[in-house]
């Protein structure tokens, strides 16, 4: 199934880079520039209104690299769910839970992602089918929220968004995240022009988190 397959490529690479950018050009620039940096999982943010064509680009030029996963950040409503996947966005990432939106996402067998806070939250995004729920914002938490959440429910599947650093992802990993997203370092040079150093930086994040993962 290919909604497995994007679980597992989101897995394998463990860093989601979140790519805003304010034209067409620099997000498409940044997005290329993580994955030249081994950061494959793409999350392309709705905060920019080019968003439907850096999507549709990237899945176009990509499409053959299996470890290469291009989704859709910032997504509120079903009906921006469904303009993202018919531009190609094999997941969909929300800052919130949206339960039509988890609907709609179910239907076309998309993974969705939402942010949630609570235990209960969480629980209903399970319900509703969600694989892996985003703790948003993670720097409001700390790394000691996640152990809390995995107590009672060991089985859920976390990306943490928001506070993350290369200085502290270890301390993440080591508290149960799965996934973690990066963006607003990457997102400020990125405007800069700076993109060999966007790529550099996501070079140093695989290799810890490789190393940090064994």
């Amino acid at each position: 199934m290919k909604k497995m397959k994007v679980l597992k490529a989101l897995q394998a690479c463990g860093v989601v880079a979140v790519v805003r950018g304010n034209t067409k050009e620099t997000g498409i620039n940044i997005a290329k520039a993580c994955i030249k940096g081994n950061v494959k999982a793409i999350e392309v943010t709705y905060t920019n209104k080019f968003a439907n064509e850096i999507i549709r680009e990237l899945s176009e030029e990509f499409k053959t690299q299996d470890d290469v996963v291009i989704g859709a950040g910032t997504v509120l409503d079903p009906e921006t769910a469904r303009l993202a996947i018919l531009q190609g966005a094999e997941y969909i990432v929300s800052p919130s839970f949206n339960l039509e939106t988890a609907a709609l996402c179910n239907r076309y067998k998309v993974a969705y992602i939402p942010g949630v806070m609570t235990i209960n939250e969480i629980v209903s995004a399970h319900e509703s089918g969600v694989d892996v729920i985003k703790l948003f914002p993670g720097s409001a938490f700390g790394p000691s929220y996640i152990k809390a959440i995995k107590g009672p429910l060991p089985y859920a599947n976390v990306m943490v968004t928001g506070g993350v650093n290369i200085d502290n992802l270890d301390t993440w990993i080591n508290a149960g995240a799965d996934l973690v997203g990066i963006g607003g370092e990457l997102n400020s040079i990125g405007e800069e022009g700076k993109f060999d150093e966007i790529t550099s930086i996501c070079k140093k994040y695989i290799e810890k988190i490789n190393k940090v993962r064994g």
